[in-house]
Order: structure tokens, then sequence, then C-alpha cells
């Protein structure tokens, strides 16, 4: 335990105490990649408007390791899943968004003005909190992406394969002409994440994916990415810190409020985030203090 945060105080934080948390100017604990890890994003510097709100400042660089699940999480309203539109140019879909930095990705600057953000977003996939097929059969949800990238092998089979990577298929493989919407909230999900597949993306981002899903469900999602980050790097915003500690490799804790951008503060690996993080801020929210 730090010394900041003796055991005595695990009571929740006062809205004073909480304050104090967030105006804190602790300098941020970056912990870099070992030799052995092959980064796929390298974070330079990155801030995020929206309209006159300074909505995100990332200051101290840190990289994103490949092949491996990086979770993102801090209270609300800290910049994570701003920070997660960033890393596929959603965040230019915002009419008054305002980004500047330097995001790498294997060897390009994705805020670059000459960056194809339709070729990036094929190669960076996006599953969001809520579900959301497509109004079309199962099988059309998959085979849509598949078919406007111009796949050429056989169709059944990549659907086939897109389903069964998401464990999904023994459950629709007898009613593919089914609409995607009438599925449970959990297979919506897969469905979601088969269709992202479908067109073989680098990185799979995650924004909440499990908020809406019941235990059962959340445990197939999160069995899944961990099955994923064997040919996928996959980033996960999550509030439950949790689910973070469960299926993370490296978890990255940002702090930030209406007032205040949102920052990165401290990244290191599962183990050392939730057994000896570095910041009392790290502590607090892991320990269910504030947040």
């Amino acid at each position: 335990m730090p010394a900041e945060l003796p055991p005595e105080t695990y009571r929740r934080l006062s809205q004073a105490d909480f304050q104090h948390i967030q105006d804190d100017d602790t300098t941020p604990s970056i912990q870099p990649l070992p030799t052995s890890e092959t980064p796929v994003f390298d974070v330079r510097t990155l801030s995020v408007w929206y309209g006159d709100r300074f909505a995100l400042d990332i200051s101290d660089g840190f990289q994103i390791p490949q092949d491996s699940i990086t979770a993102i999480m801090g209270p609300s309203g800290c910049g994570k899943s701003t920070f997660l539109r960033c890393l596929d140019r959603l965040i230019d879909l915002t009419g008054t968004a305002v980004v500047k930095g330097k995001v790498v990705f294997n060897n390009e600057d994705i805020l670059g003005e000459k960056v194809d953000t339709v070729l990036l977003r094929k190669r960076i996939g996006m599953v969001f909190q809520k579900p959301n097929p497509f109004p079309k059969s199962i099988y059309d949800n998959v085979a849509f992406g598949a078919r406007i990238w111009g796949y050429r092998g056989n169709m059944d089979d990549w659907v086939e394969s897109c389903l069964r990577r998401a464990v999904l298929w023994d459950e629709v493989k007898d009613t593919l002409d089914k609409g995607g919407l009438a599925l449970s909230g959990g297979q919506q999900q897969r469905l979601c994440i088969a269709r992202a597949l479908a067109v073989k993306p680098e990185v799979l981002l995650m924004d909440e994916p499990c908020s809406a899903l019941d235990p059962i469900a959340t445990y197939g999602i999160e069995q899944l990415m961990i099955q994923l980050k064997q040919e996928h790097t996959v980033i996960l915003v999550t509030h439950n810190v949790q689910q973070a500690a469960r299926v993370s490799d490296y978890v990255g804790f940002f702090l930030g409020n209406g007032q205040k951008p949102g920052r990165l503060v401290e990244f290191s690996t599962n183990e050392k985030i939730f057994t000896s993080p570095n910041l009392q801020q790290t502590e607090a929210y892991i320990m269910g203090r504030f947040g």
C-alpha cells in the first residue's frame, strides 16, 4: 500500500477528497514496454478539444503492445472513450472535435492529414458499448464488410469462420437467415465482433462491450477477448475494475473531470497495477474508494 493510503482509510472518498485527487498534479507513472514487446501504437502526444472544452491531454508518451489486451480504466468523464475514438479516427465524425498530436500505428502517424481513414478503420475495428447489428440477417451482418472489401474466397466458409471465432456459430448455424436484431444481447455483441473480424482487422477496440450484458454473457465475451489476442491487439475501455484485472495484460489509468482534461496518469502491467500501483489515485480507484 502506498503511504498516502493507509489501510484504515478504506472508506469511500468524500467529495472534497475526490476533488483533491482529481486536482492532484502528480507526475504520471508510465512504465516502458519490455524490449521483447512490439508496440502497435506509440502514443507520443495527444490533445482533444470539443469546442472550447479541453477534453484530453496526453503529453507523457506511452506504447501499447501488439497481440495483447490493454485495458483503459478510470472514472466517468476522464477521456477513455475519446482516447479510443482517436485510435481509429472516429473522433473525426464529431463535428466539434479538434485533435492534435502524434500517434504512430505501425510506423504511420494516424493523425496526419493524408491518412486514409476508411482503410484505417478496416485495420482497426470497433465494438461499441451497445450492440448494433445491422437490420440484416446474421449471415449478411458478417458478410457485409467482407463484400465491400472485395473478399474473393468462399463467403459461406468465411462467415462460418468468423462466427466460430466469435464463439457464436453453434448457436446460429441453423438460423443464418434470421435477423441479427432478434438475437439476445450477448449474442448480438458476439455478432458485432464477428462482423468486425470479417474485414481482418489488426486491432480491435472495445468500448465497454459488456456494460449492458448479464454475467453469463459477460463471461463469454471475456473468454473471447482472451482468445482473440492470439491474432489481434485488443484495447478495452471498461468501468469494471474486476474485468480489467481478469482479462488484461496491460492497464492504463486515466483521470480527469469536466473542469480538467483527461490524462493518462499510470500505465503498467496488469500485475503491477493490481498489486502495487505507483500512484495513490490508482490505488484508490482500484479499491473502489471513488469512481
